[in-house]
């Protein structure tokens, strides 16, 4: 018999982070259009160069989160409860921070012509100059770095992979003006700590069990409707 690509019992955790993800980033703005928005980026922040090639890496970063997640998902069943109750968490804060504090930056005027700089202004175009801090771009990120950092099936050189490919995903947010260096260390951080105090105070174990409950109740019933 071939096993899932997901288990199924992780496609509910899955689908509450999706939706936690862009209820935090978008669902916020209705509470922060009107409000002032501050901007956090240190002066020696602009001369950091704009490299408009590097929206390659900022944009092709979502395969990445995806192949990691599903990492995560196969993991032992602790773990993967860990990492997920973690992640909304995470995404949690990054809400709290969008609505109590709504930050922003000032956008380089893109002065090229070439097929990257086209890029970049379709991004300035779709994606606001808010929500920055602290930057889900990185927090995801490094959350594909926790994903396989401590997991004995992966082969080493895919965690170093995974490390790599997020300290340049990390950087693509400060070439392509989309972050400034606080919000990826607020990113980072928050990852982090949410992996730490998840587990520290037992919201992971609470967390499985509230989920595990809610997958029992709807898999009955779908099972008694057969």
């Amino acid at each position: 018999m071939k096993k899932r690509l997901v288990p199924a019992e992780m496609i509910l955790p899955l689908l509450i982070t999706v939706i936690v993800n862009f209820s935090s980033y978008f669902g916020s703005r209705i509470f922060t259009t009107s409000l002032t928005h501050h901007e956090i980026t240190f002066a020696w922040e602009n001369k950091i160069p704009l490299w408009s090639w590097t929206i390659v890496i900022y944009w092709g970063c979502y395969l990445f989160w995806i192949v990691n997640y599903i990492i995560a998902a196969r993991r032992d069943r602790a773990v993967a409860y860990r990492f997920f109750c973690a992640e909304v968490c995470a995404k949690l804060i990054c809400l709290f921070f969008f609505i109590v504090y709504p930050t922003t930056n000032v956008r380089p005027v893109i002065e090229g012509t070439g097929i990257f700089d086209k890029w970049m202004l379709a991004l300035y175009q779709v994606d606001a100059a808010d929500n920055l801090f602290p930057s889900i771009h990185c927090l995801v990120s490094w959350f594909c770095v926790i994903a396989v950092r401590d997991n004995e099936k992966i082969p080493k050189w895919y965690k170093w992979f995974s490390l790599i490919t997020t300290i340049a995903i990390c950087l693509s947010t400060l070439t392509t003006k989309q972050h400034a260096f606080v919000d990826v260390v607020g990113g980072i951080g928050f990852a982090e700590l949410c992996y730490f105090l998840v587990h520290k105070t037992g919201l992971d174990r609470r967390y499985e069990r509230r989920l595990t409950a809610i997958g029992g109740f709807f898999g009955k019933r779908i099972s008694n409707k057969a």
